[in-house]
Parts: C-alpha cells; sequence; structure tokens
C-alpha cells in the first residue's frame, strides 16, 4: 500500500521538475542558468534555459522560474511572447493553480511550423494532465505517443523528455517493465547523464522500480546513493524524499519505530516547505498502522483523502480506502472497514477500466501503424509499377508484343482454369458419393443391433417377465432414438458413445440377470466431449462377448471396456472373460460376421482411404492360459 503510493508521487514530482533537452558541455548548462538571466539585452536561447534547469536542485528552480516570469511580464510585446506564457505557466503550477497553468499553456503560439517551443507547450499540458498519480487514460497515453514521434521526427532536443513521461505513465498504470525500459531510455538520452542533479533523480527512479519489484538490496543501494548525490549538491527536497524511502526500507526490515521517525521527518518537511500532498499523508498514515496506532493511521488516511479531492482532475486511487480498512480492522471496527472497502472496490474497479482501456486504444494505435505502413508500402509499389509501364510504353514493338504475350496467356490461364474446374467436380462427385457409402454401411449396422435387441425382448415376454419386459422395452426405445440420431453423423463424441454402451449393457444385464459385470474406464489425457469416434463402433464386439461370450460359462462374467492413447493414436480394448473364440467356431462357419465386415469398409472409407491408419484385431487369449476374447480397435484421434 505505502509502496504503490509513494512511488507515484515521487515519480510526479520528479517530472514536474524536469524539462529536458540536449547540451554541449557540463559547464555550458549551468553557466546558460545564470549568465542570460543577468543581461536581459542579450537574445536568449531558452531552450537551453529550461534544459539548464534540469541540473539546478529545486529551490534554485523555482527562483529562475519566478526570475524569469518577473523579467518578461515587464516586455511590451509579453502577450505574444510564447515564454512569457511558458513561464507564467510554471509560475501557477508552483503556485498548485492547475487551471490558470493551462490557461497559459494553450496561448503559447510557436513562431513557425516546427518549432520546438510547439513541443514545450504540449509537454507542458501533458504534464498537467498527468494528474495525482492515478490511472492514466488511454486518451492521454495516445498523445504522449503522438508527441513524442513528433519530437523524433524534428529531432527535438526535447525528445527524451517524451521517454520520461512514458515512463511515468506505464508506472501509474503499473505496468512495471515497460516504465522501466522507458525510464532507461530517458536516462541514456538525457544530455546531462554525467551530471550528479540527473544521477541522483535517476537513482530516485531506479528506486522506485526496484521497490515495485521487491528488490531489497537494490532498494537499499538506490536510496544510499541518491542521499550522497543529494547531500552533494544540496538539494533538499531530494534529500527529504531519502528519508521517506528509508522509511519504507526500515519497515521491511520489522523496524516500525525507526520506519515513523523517518516517515515524520519527510512529512514535517513537506509541510514547511507547503509541498504536501495526499500520497504524503498515506505513506505517513501507513507508517503508523505498523507501529500499531490505528487511530493516528486513520486520522492521516482521512486528510489524504480531503487532500486528494482538491485535485480538479476527479481522479481518484483506492490506496487510502485500502489503509482504512486495515486500520478499521486493526480497531475491530469491521462496519466502518466494509464501507473502506466497498469505496476502494468501486475505485479499482474504474482504475480497470482505464487499463483495460489503454490496453485497448495500445493495440488500435498498432493497428493503424501498421496500417499506415501497409499503405505506404503499396503507395511505393505503385510508384514503381507506373514507372516501369512508362519505360515500356516507349516501345511501340515491345508494346505489341506484350499484348500478344498478355492474350496468350489469358488463353492458357483461362484453358487451365476449366480443366481444374472440371477436375473438381469431379472430386467433389467421388466425395459425396463416398460419403453416401458410408452413411450406407452405418445404416446396415444399425438393422443388425435392432434384430438382436428385438430378438432379447421377445425373450424376456416369452419367460413371462411382464414388469421387467415393460422396463426393458422403455430402456430399448430411448436407446434406439438416439442410435437413430447417431445415424445421421460420421463421428459422435466419446461421451456419447459411452452413453449408448451404459443403456446398452444395461439392458443385456437385465435379460441375463446376474450373469456379469462390466467397467468402462478413459484415460486422463483423453476429452470425453472433444475427441470423436465413428457411431456404433464398439457395440458389436460388445454384443458378441454378451450373447456368446458369457453364455453357458460356470463363472460369473466381467467385460472392460478401456479408452487409451497409444502412439498418437484412440486405442480401445474390448476384453472379456468368456469361452473364447473356441465356442463360436460352429457359428464363424456358417456365416462371417456381418459386423466385422461393415466394420472393416467403415474403416476403410473413413481413414485408410486418406492414408489414416485404422484396424481392429479379435484375439482368443486361450494362448496366454487365459478365458475370453480380447478385442483391439486403432483408430486416428479425431478432435471436434
Amino acid at each position: 500500500m505505502i509502496l504503490n503510493a509513494r512511488t507515484v508521487f515521487v515519480l510526479c514530482s520528479i517530472c514536474s521538475i524536469l524539462f529536458i533537452s540536449s547540451c554541449r558541455n557540463k559547464n555550458g548548462a549551468t553557466k546558460t542558468a545564470e549568465s542570460t538571466t543577468q543581461n536581459p539585452a542579450v537574445k536568449k536561447d531558452y531552450i537551453s534555459l529550461i534544459i539548464s534547469f534540469d541540473t539546478l536542485s529545486a529551490l534554485k528552480v523555482k527562483k529562475n522560474i519566478l526570475k524569469e516570469d518577473s523579467i518578461l511580464s515587464l516586455s511590451p510585446d509579453n502577450a505574444t511572447n510564447p515564454y512569457f506564457h511558458y513561464f507564467r505557466a510554471r509560475k501557477y503550477s508552483l503556485e498548485k493553480k492547475r487551471d490558470s497553468a493551462l490557461l497559459e499553456y494553450e496561448k503559447i503560439k510557436p513562431a513557425k511550423a516546427n518549432d520546438e517551443v510547439s513541443l514545450l507547450k504540449t509537454f507542458g499540458i501533458l504534464t498537467q494532465n498527468m494528474g495525482n498519480g492515478s490511472m492514466v487514460e488511454s486518451a492521454l497515453t495516445s498523445q504522449i505517443f503522438d508527441a513524442l514521434k513528433e519530437s523524433e521526427q524534428m529531432k527535438s532536443r526535447l525528445t527524451y523528455r517524451f521517454y520520461d513521461l512514458l515512463a511515468q505513465a506505464y508506472f501509474q498504470n503499473h505496468n512495471e517493465k515497460n516504465s522501466l525500459k522507458y525510464a532507461a531510455i530517458y536516462f541514456q538520452n538525457h544530455p546531462f547523464n554525467f551530471h550528479p542533479v540527473i544521477k541522483q533523480r535517476y537513482f530516485d527512479i531506479s528506486f522506485l522500480l526496484a521497490s515495485r519489484l521487491n528488490d531489497f538490496k537494490k532498494m537499499a543501494y538506490y536510496n544510499n546513493q541518491a542521499r550522497l548525490l543529494a547531500g552533494k549538491i544540496g538539494d533538499s527536497l531530494a534529500l527529504a524524499r531519502t528519508y521517506d524511502n528509508e522509511a519504507q526500507l526500515y519497515s521491511q526490515k520489522g523496524e516500525p519505530a525507526k520506519a515513523l521517525v523517518s516517515s515524520k521527518t519527510y512529512f514535517n518537511y513537506l509541510k514547511k516547505t507547503d509541498n504536501l500532498n495526499d500520497i504524503a499523508f498515506n505513506n505517513l498514515a501507513t507508517t503508523f498502522i505498523r507501529n500499531n496506532q490505528p487511530d493516528s493511521a486513520i486520522k492521516y488516511y482521512k486528510e489524504g483523502i480531503e487532500f486528494e479531492k482538491r485535485d480538479v482532475s476527479g481522479k481518484q486511487k483506492e490506496v487510502h480506502y485500502a489503509g482504512l480498512i486495515d486500520a478499521y480492522k486493526m480497531k475491530g471496527d469491521y462496519a466502518r472497514a466494509l464501507e473502506a472497502a466497498q469505496a476502494a472496490h468501486k475505485i479499482e474497479l474504474k482504475n480497470n477500466e482505464a487499463i483495460e482501456a489503454v490496453k485497448v486504444a495500445e493495440m488500435s494505435e498498432k493497428y493503424e501503424t501498421e496500417k499506415k505502413d501497409r499503405n505506404i508500402a503499396e503507395l511505393n509499389g505503385r510508384n514503381k509499377l507506373n514507372e516501369t509501364i512508362i519505360k515500356q510504353q516507349r516501345s511501340s514493338m515491345f508494346l505489341i508484343v506484350l499484348i500478344f504475350l498478355g492474350v496468350i496467356s489469358f488463353f492458357f490461364i483461362f484453358y487451365r482454369q476449366q480443366r481444374l474446374k472440371a477436375k473438381n467436380n469431379l472430386l467433389k462427385s467421388d466425395n459425396q458419393r463416398l460419403n453416401m457409402e458410408q452413411k450406407l454401411l452405418q445404416a446396415q449396422l444399425n438393422p443388425h443391433f435392432i434384430f438382436n435387441a428385438i430378438a432379447n425382448l421377445q425373450g424376456l415376454v416369452a419367460s413371462g417377465h411382464i414388469d421387467e419386459s415393460v422396463k426393458y422395452l422403455k430402456s430399448f426405445s430411448g436407446l434406439l432414438r438416439s442410435i437413430l440420431e447417431q445415424n445421421r453423423k460420421d463421428f459422435i463424441e466419446i461421451e456419447e458413445e459411452i452413453a449408448s454402451l451404459n443403456n446398452y449393457i444395461q439392458l443385456q444385464q437385465m435379460r441375463y440377470a446376474g450373469a456379469f459385470d462390466y467397467k468402462i474406464t478413459v484415460d486422463n489425457d483423453l476429452d470425453l466431449n472433444e475427441t470423436l469416434i465413428p457411431p456404433m463402433l464398439i457395440q458389436p464386439f460388445v454384443e458378441n462377448a454378451i450373447e456368446h461370450g458369457f453364455r453357458n460359462i460356470s463363472h460369473k462374467g466381467f467385460l472392460n471396456i478401456a479408452f487409451k492413447t497409444k502412439d498418437n493414436c484412440l486405442l480401445i480394448e474390448v476384453d472379456d472373460n468368456g469361452s473364447g473364440l473356441t465356442a463360436k467356431v460352429a457359428d464363424k462357419q456358417k456365416k462371417k460376421s456381418l459386423a466385422q465386415i461393415i466394420i472393416k469398409e467403415r474403416f476403410d472409407l473413413l481413414f485408410t482411404s486418406k492414408g489414416q491408419l485404422a484396424h481392429f484385431k479379435v484375439e482368443d487369449k486361450k494362448e496366454s492360459a487365459e478365458k475370453g476374447v480380447l478385442v483391439k480397435i486403432l483408430i486416428p484421434i479425431i478432435n471436434d
């Protein structure tokens, strides 16, 4: 909680000071800031002057802004002087008059196109609109990217200033990866990256990013470096920030009392220099929480919320309410904790919507950029084509030959298309024929099953079991309906096939009460709702096992059906402990199994004709001194 709030505030305070540009040497920048203000008669390079402010402390920057505003206000042409409006805007910003500052920035009028003054104006407006550390909306992010592109095209000295804005925007939107990326680009391209003031501020930023990543060692290192440089350059505000960072370090070490001392030091400095903000209230309140002082924490959380309401942008952060939740819970006041949680949730939803809007805008911007690049490439291609045509038209003979070749090519292509069309029609006809044959074979299998099922029903009726016959007939009608529905499909889901098998086997158990048990298993890596098989594929083998394998045996039958994967194929095993194949020799000599013939023909149409592996094998287990028959069916894995 304290981490996010503190880091956002420091980034905002750093960005409000930095106005970046290029520089030729280390001493020239400071001299520009001093000498150009001493002689107003000298025509100033205000861009260099503004750049030189980066090497000064916050107090000196403030003094220089007020001095330039005072000098330019005496100029008779100040209404048309863009730098008068610029320094007046910065003066209003120091006085926390955001609306007045924005009005002054809007009055800036560049003297010519592609002037760096326009970038100075854009940057000032963007800085004011960044808010108090809350989420950065997609529209504002898009404006920053547009300004960056314009600055890069102009090769402006202010380009890397927009890198800094992007780093801040991504940080406020909790995108640490991109924030770290643009912060590094900002520092690398800063013309004063050798200067202690710039290094100090970069260490501040590095501390923030390290804290977001919970890297304690780097946090301690960057804060120590920032404190040394702050003392060296005499920047009291930067030095005070290191105490705020130190409070966080002490909290992580489990020393809340020391953390509270450091946090109070920073808070009192901000109060003394009239630099208080809602985040400072939050940080101090959070330190009180960690020191088991909930009443003091509640006081500062509420003051932070009231302070935040002064922000004219209307943006809110949930961090204060999140702190209130912990404070009220510590006191046992759960009713007020719930109220704070509800307020925090509303703000969080709003901020999440803003982040999603930023992501959508970035994708849209990327798409539009790629679209423009494609249009440019297409236009370049068209230009080259036009140049080629112009050259070709210089020779009439060549043009005639080209037309002649074009006519021949046209007839050749037309003839070839006609042949391909006829060939496609023939292939389509063959495909339709194969589908009809497959449907016919599938339909042949269903009457075979229905005949046996009706025979079972006749047996029950003949035995005089009326109730069981009615129950059987009801279950059979449901099974028949599902079979008729499956008959229109080439493939069905494994789950649907298992349901049909359960219905059928349970019907047979009704007929042969207590004669056998069964089990159906499926490998975990097979998705019952995604993997497909031909309908009525397993039923004939199950029927053989029950009708022939379990008939006239002295022991209780058991049927095991398993769905497995093997070598990227679907392996289905139907295993029974019945009488085996030897008991069925007489029947097989009378007629070959119609079901097996149909299944083989279905495999030829569905799989082998397309070069796919598919087959089944019926094994008598007597060779392994076991009872029964094992059927193995191997087909390709087909997903929905």
